[in-house]
């Protein structure tokens, strides 16, 4: 009886012991993700992260020293309820609101047509990326005098010192975001006939979107950031100006009530921002 091919073909790893062992092992590494997961694991840790802020900001009160600046969670829920129920609460809340939204929107929509021009042209960004850079470090508090003489102490200073913030900043990423972008795409562009103003729609404009959108969540941030450097030109109403009357006052409570509210609004727009650039750049 003839044997399969198989069978006659002799088993190698049988024949020469220890042959597995010799065998070199490869280890199957696993991919590294960055993207945002929507695993259940992480959305628990989310919110572990959440609530042990609040934690450790307890047991760091019950310590000596630390009590001496910091106010008790208790201490501060307490005022914010008290704040509310006297109507003072919502009211600075809204008149900060107003000066970073405005402010932030004034600058951006000056921001994004700077950082184009300077990504466009080169003779222009020559001329004014020195003095953006030059502007862009100096802090918005070293402004306040020049804008309450400029625009006096009402609304207006506010607002401008938080504009400026927003434009210096922007500009910068938004340019550097064109700056970026892919010369092989504006090559295939050109090579297909498409003028300056196809380039720009079509290429250039997509391309920079995401930069855009990442200009906009910085300079938000920054926005809240000078809210209490804005807020110190003769406020009298606002989160800021409530921070630095209890500061004078040594009501710590107060101050922190204050710096958390400003960080909570902060983070949801920030959220709102997020969602909005997630579901614009669905393309990339």
């Amino acid at each position: 009886m003839e044997k399969n091919n198989h069978d006659t073909v002799p088993d190698i790893e049988k024949e020469v012991p220890g042959i597995e062992e010799n065998r070199p092992k490869i280890k199957m590494r696993k991919l590294k993700d960055f993207s945002d997961s929507k695993a259940q694991k992480y959305r628990v840790l989310l919110w572990v992260g959440i609530i042990l802020g609040p934690v450790i900001w307890y047991v760091i009160t019950l310590f000596d020293k630390p009590s001496l600046f910091l106010s008790t969670p208790h201490a501060v829920w307490a005022v914010t309820l008290q704040r509310i129920r006297d109507g003072y609460f919502f009211a600075d809340i809204w008149a900060s609101l107003k000066r970073v939204l405005i402010g932030y929107a004034l600058g951006m929509a000056c921001a994004i047509p700077m950082g184009f021009l300077m990504g466009w042209y080169r003779g222009f960004r020559s001329v004014t990326e020195p003095w953006l850079q030059f502007f862009r470090t100096i802090p918005p508090i070293a402004t306040i005098p020049i804008m309450v003489v400029a625009f006096g102490v009402g609304e207006n200073s506010k607002i401008a010192i938080i504009f400026i913030a927003t434009f210096l900043s922007s500009s910068i990423t938004i340019y550097q975001g064109i700056k970026e972008i892919d010369r092989t795409l504006i090559k295939a562009a050109y090579t297909f006939g498409a003028n300056d103003g196809e380039l720009f729609l079509y290429v250039t404009l997509p391309a920079a979107f995401p930069y855009i959108l990442v200009a906009a969540r910085a300079a938000l941030a920054g926005s809240f950031t000078t809210l209490i450097a804005a807020e110190m030109t003769g406020a009298t109403i606002g989160l800021g100006a409530r921070i630095q009357i209890a500061s004078g006052a040594a009501r710590i409570d107060i101050v922190m009530m204050g710096i958390i509210t400003i960080g909570i609004l902060g983070f949801i727009f920030d959220q709102l921002l997020l969602f909005v650039e997630k579901q614009l750049t669905k393309w990339k």
